[in-house]
């Protein structure tokens, strides 16, 4: 059987600073670094001691850093990897979400979605974002081992998922799973059938504890 943990990074400075992260490389805010912490003990309970455990996580320093606090507890040491990045904004990343909005060309209710042009300079196409995201999942699905867990973003997770229900990408243009930040999206797949399930999708009940500080 093999399990999935997949992390989308608690909160980071551009969450408070209004900005657009994409490919922004914002850090974690200190109530984020207290969420990471509760993240890997919230996975150290999940995971049966003993057993072999591998650690994927984007490489942007609030994936990273999220990561850290993760092969910690676990004792591995975590696999960076560009292809787990959020979406990039091209030009727009790192400026005032404002900027943003004012610029952005939303996809058509029915028509090209894949290949749209949002309308800012360098932005990737949903098509690329999704290509580069099955693309890791299908190297990470490699490895035969039976738990691993994944340190992304809140909008790659979506094609994480996907990608590990076995989404034609053409059929991605309207999917869209949504969870909080510092959530924990958990994939199983069984020996015998060798189903894809989604166990629980954005789980933040660990982050309960952080509610004091």
């Amino acid at each position: 059987m093999r399990t999935l943990y997949v992390v989308t990074h608690p909160e980071a400075t551009h969450h408070v600073e209004g900005v657009v992260g994409g490919w922004h490389d914002s850090q974690l805010t200190p109530a984020g670094v207290r969420a990471a912490a509760f993240i890997a003990q919230a996975l150290r309970a999940q995971v049966p001691d003993g057993t072999e455990v591998e650690l994927f996580s984007s490489d942007l320093q609030r994936t990273r850093r999220t990561a850290e606090e993760v092969a910690e507890l676990f004792g591995v040491k975590p696999v960076l990897d560009r292809r787990l990045r959020e979406k990039s904004y091209g030009s727009a990343g790192g400026r005032p979400q404002e900027w943003l909005d004012r610029r952005f060309v939303p996809p058509p209710a029915v028509g090209e979605r894949l290949e749209h042009d949002e309308g800012v300079a360098g932005a990737e196409t949903k098509a690329a974002w999704a290509r580069r995201i099955y693309a890791a999942m299908d190297d990470i699905l490699q490895s035969p081992c039976e738990h691993q867990i994944i340190v992304t973003h809140g909008g790659s997770l979506t094609f994480v998922v996907a990608s590990w229900i076995k989404m034609p990408i053409e059929s991605v243009g309207y999917a869209s799973f949504r969870v909080p930040s510092g959530s924990i999206t958990t994939l199983r797949e069984d020996d015998f059938f060798h189903n894809r399930q989604v166990v629980s999708l954005g789980d933040s009940r660990h982050l309960d504890s952080t509610a004091d500080g």
